[in-house]
């Protein structure tokens, strides 16, 4: 009788590569999620990653490349304590060579639209990320960082 598949076999990582479009980022983004490193998280740590990820994949397709639809990779490695992620673009780089602040500074009367660019979508990336590194290199966007799973937060 043929023994069931050991679900600690699954692949560890997952390399994607696709055009930085909204349609693109949402289709991939819902691939990302039904399938490992990503579904093997706990169900808070998933939608921790959703919001990260598609903060991040849009802020690609909206700034990296205003004007024209370009390439961008998201690698996935599952590890320890998470998932390591790494997004790289050939887009415009990021103001200043580094990464927005991403301080939460309005009051409560402000508007939503009045909002800082770089402001809230920063804020939660910095907020749900571990290791966050920025690095313009040869034309490129390189993006790591570790999306913890939520039974190893306790220490965060």
């Amino acid at each position: 009788m043929p023994q069931p598949p050991d679900p600690d076999a699954r692949p560890a990582h997952l390399h994607l590569s696709f055009a930085a479009s909204p349609v693109a980022v949402r289709d991939n983004l819902v691939r990302m999620l039904a399938v490992p490193p990503l579904s093997g998280l706990s169900a808070e740590a998933r939608g921790d990653a959703e919001l990260v990820l598609a903060e991040v994949l849009n802020n690609v397709a909206e700034h990296a490349y205003p004007d024209r639809v370009g390439p961008v990779s998201v690698m996935l490695c599952r590890v320890k304590d998470g998932v390591v992620c790494r997004v790289v673009d050939q887009g415009a780089a990021m103001p200043g060579h580094r990464l927005p602040e991403g301080e939460l500074t309005a009051g409560p009367s402000l508007a939503l639209d009045d909002l800082p660019e770089g402001g809230f979508g920063w804020h939660l990336i910095r907020s749900l990320t571990r290791d966050l590194v920025y690095v313009r290199d040869v034309g490129e966007n390189r993006l790591s960082f570790r999306l913890p799973d939520a039974e190893h937060c306790l220490d965060l």
